[in-house]
């Protein structure tokens, strides 16, 4: 077992309504989840409450048995923004969260070129960020949040302030990752065709109820393409259940 969210309710000061209420979810080791909704339904502030960034009003979130009662090493965030320092080159913004932790220079450098060989950026190592475009910057965090070997990542729509074209790149590259890496992931997204397109499940919450209304399984073989029947099928059936939250 991963993570494990059990009776979490998180309720603001001036509000008099929850933004979730009574949340239950389990996340296996090397499951890929996606968190899908419309706006307000509680999808980042749930993600925050996992990352440690904030406390839940009840309940409690563990990983691996242990409560989660702020930041740690174990998760590792990668938000909309990506967060780069622009007066470092791309290897040193790769390389920045693993000099914090301690590792030699040497493991420095072996894992930031693994990793951006990865992301299909080692030959831009020596760029600074204002010399990439931001599909690649994207990249780079990427690279940078898998250095840090943490055991879940968790994504708060990472590439929906790209174009289309480049941020289906990105999750294209994501679902390769993923499959070598196996690592943890629980990835925030309003686009439910990148639900369906990377996740092994999909959680819609409620803003109505500030619950989970459904929790879907995909079961498509990977790589996933969007034009396959299947494929098809599970995004009108997600999005119709969306819809519905929408509308009520």
């Amino acid at each position: 077992m991963a993570l494990e969210i059990k009776g979490v309710h998180k309720q603001f000061q001036n509000n008099d309504s929850a933004t979730l209420h009574d949340i239950n979810l389990e996340i296996q080791n090397g499951e890929f989840v996606c968190i899908v909704g419309s706006s307000g339904c509680g999808k980042s502030t749930l993600l925050n409450l996992i990352a440690g960034l904030d406390q839940p009003t009840r309940g409690e979130i563990l990983l691996d048995g242990n409560a989660i009662t702020g930041p740690g090493a174990e998760r590792t965030v990668m938000f909309q923004e990506h967060g780069l320092f622009p007066w470092l080159n791309v290897i040193e913004n790769v390389k920045f969260g693993m000099k914090l932790s301690g590792l030699s220079k040497e493991e420095q450098e072996e894992k930031a070129e693994y990793y951006l060989n990865m992301v299909k950026l080692l030959d831009y190592k020596d760029y600074l960020i204002h010399e990439i475009s931001g599909g690649m910057r994207q990249r780079v965090a990427l690279a940078r949040a898998l250095t840090m070997d943490s055991k879940i990542l968790l994504m708060d729509e990472p590439f929906s302030a790209l174009d289309k074209q480049t941020s289906n790149q990105l999750r294209e590259e994501l679902q390769r990752i993923w499959m070598e890496t196996k690592r943890t992931i629980l990835f925030i997204t309003h686009s439910v065709e990148e639900a369906v397109y990377l996740a092994d499940r999909v959680v819609i919450l409620s803003a109505e109820t500030g619950q989970i209304a459904n929790i879907i399984p995909i079961e498509l073989e990977r790589p996933r393409e969007v034009y396959q029947p299947d494929f098809v099928e599970y995004r009108h059936q997600i999005l119709n259940l969306v819809r519905e939250e929408i509308a009520v």
